[in-house]
């Protein structure tokens, strides 16, 4: 029998650690393109518009182009039964195509990325697993170049590739903050990683802003400057990847070639059924989860629902909310660090106590925004930016310090899955506090318990102690 290889000698330096971490900053900005540029602004649009053009060549073939997509709402409306697209043999209508993708995406995203973050913990191939997921989404969104033509279809399935692969990439690079960073170092050290994303998903949104609005002047049809838009995404996130990929360094031995694939899912799978079990031997690294989720439902919430507030109830136009998203983006960096500053000295809960505090101060005030006040509106963004990356960059660094160890990339795919439950929880309140009172106000207003009630839970867990109880050192501040 063979006798298994000596474990690796690691340099721990400062200095080692330092470089790892410079590399490891390097994804968030990478990987920051697919939820600015892709999502928060050009697919959603683009991929109704080549859903409704398909229908157009199908059930309205006897209109022009251009007329049936300028007036097909009322074609639509005028021809029951009409301007529908095919969808898993079901007939929808273009403009449900979008949330149908997105809402698809997020349920497989709950079952994929356990099953993720148990292969990276049981293999111990983190780095290659999360390069894997990591190009397959680049790909998958650089090939979004294609969808045109009615090639609705393409453009969804291309999301769900690129959201997934985004997802399980994501819980895999979250796992390495507590190998590459001291306990005392996480909340400096994610803070700045978050902030890194904000400022690289800015740069690239601004370019391909500049580009959209300016497609005339450069030659380019509307529809060319968003694909254009959407490749660029991919090739950003495919190209700095290649950074952290060569500083990032497995810590865990494995040998190499004694188990198969399917092995290797399978042991996956085994090991994440016991993890679930024993999470009940940690209940306050529970309890941090369900205040996490019920605190994080609401900023989520906040942050999808903006555009539609700005718009549905301020009636500002979409310049407005455009130069707001890069406003956002560009104070967001800035607010990440400072509230990665203040935690140096107070503690991350603290910090993140406080930020719930401000979260319910803007939510409250928005209540009150004039209507058509582009002014308030960008008052209010700043106030959501300062709080917005410290709130999610501290919640990150706190969970990494209740996590037992070897254990990373499975709990970071529970964290992940709180993240996604929270679309669930807020969208379902939004719709049921518009349908009781059909006010935009009142139902934003309604947040407001999502922030109290995560806040006082998170309060009441007992930091110190679910850290020694996951194994871990307690840091001087938390």
């Amino acid at each position: 029998m063979t006798s298994p290889a000596p474990p690796a000698v690691f340099d721990e330096s400062p200095a080692a650690r330092r470089r790892e971490q410079r590399g490891w900053y390097f994804y968030d900005w990478a990987n920051s393109a697919f939820p600015t540029t892709v999502l928060t602004v050009f697919l959603g649009p683009y991929l109704t518009s080549i859903a409704e053009s398909a229908a157009c060549a199908k059930d309205f073939a006897g209109v022009a182009a251009a007329t049936c997509m300028d007036t097909f709402d009322q074609l639509a409306r005028a021809n029951p039964g009409l301007g529908y697209v095919e969808v898993l043999w079901m007939d929808m209508r273009p403009s449900a195509f979008y949330p149908f993708v997105v809402g698809t995406a997020a349920v497989l995203q709950i079952i994929l990325m356990p099953i993720a973050g148990a292969l990276a913990d049981h293999t111990g191939r983190k780095k290659e697993l999360m390069g894997f997921f990591a190009y397959l989404g680049a790909l998958a969104t650089l090939a979004m170049w294609f969808v045109a033509d009615g090639r609705y279809l393409l453009g969804g399935l291309l999301y769900l590739v690129a959201s997934l692969s985004f997802a399980c990439a994501f819980i895999i690079y979250n796992s390495f903050l507590p190998d590459i960073a001291t306990a005392d170092e996480r909340d400096r050290v994610s803070a700045r990683g978050w902030g890194f994303g904000y400022l690289g998903g800015f740069l690239l949104l601004a370019v391909n802003l500049g580009m959209y609005l300016g497609h005339g002047a450069l030659g380019l049809s509307e529809g060319d400057a968003v694909r254009l838009a959407l490749a660029s995404a991919g090739v950003w996130w495919g190209g700095f990847t290649v950074i952290p990929l060569l500083r990032l360094r497995n810590r865990r031995a494995h040998a190499a070639g004694a188990q198969s694939a399917g092995q290797a899912v399978a042991g996956s799978f085994r090991q994440l059924g016991r993890t679930i079990r024993e999470l009940r031997l940690y209940p306050l690294t529970l309890a941090f989860l369900v205040a996490y989720l019920i605190y994080n439902d609401g900023v989520q919430t906040v942050i999808s629902f903006s555009a539609t507030y700005a718009s549905e109830e301020l009636g500002l136009g979409r310049d407005i909310q455009i130069s707001a998203i890069l406003m956002v983006q560009l104070v967001a960096f800035f607010g990440a660090l400072l509230l990665g500053r203040l935690a140096r000295s107070y503690g991350a809960k603290r910090v993140v106590l406080a930020a719930l505090v401000a979260w319910t101060a803007v939510v409250s005030v928005a209540y009150f925004l004039p209507r058509g006040s582009a002014v308030a509106f960008f008052a209010m963004g700043f106030a959501i930016a300062i709080v917005m990356g410290g709130t999610q960059a501290l919640s990150r660094s706190l969970f990494s310090h209740v996590i037992p160890k070897g254990k990373e990339a499975e709990y970071y795919s529970l964290y992940e899955i709180s993240d996604k439950g929270s679309t669930f929880l807020g969208s379902y309140t939004l719709s049921l506090a518009l349908q009781l009172t059909n006010s935009y106000r009142l139902a934003i207003v309604s947040l407001i318990a999502f922030f109290v009630l995560g806040g006082v839970l998170l309060a009441l867990v007992n930091m110190p102690k679910a850290i020694r109880a996951a194994g871990n050192q307690v840091p001087e501040k938390i």
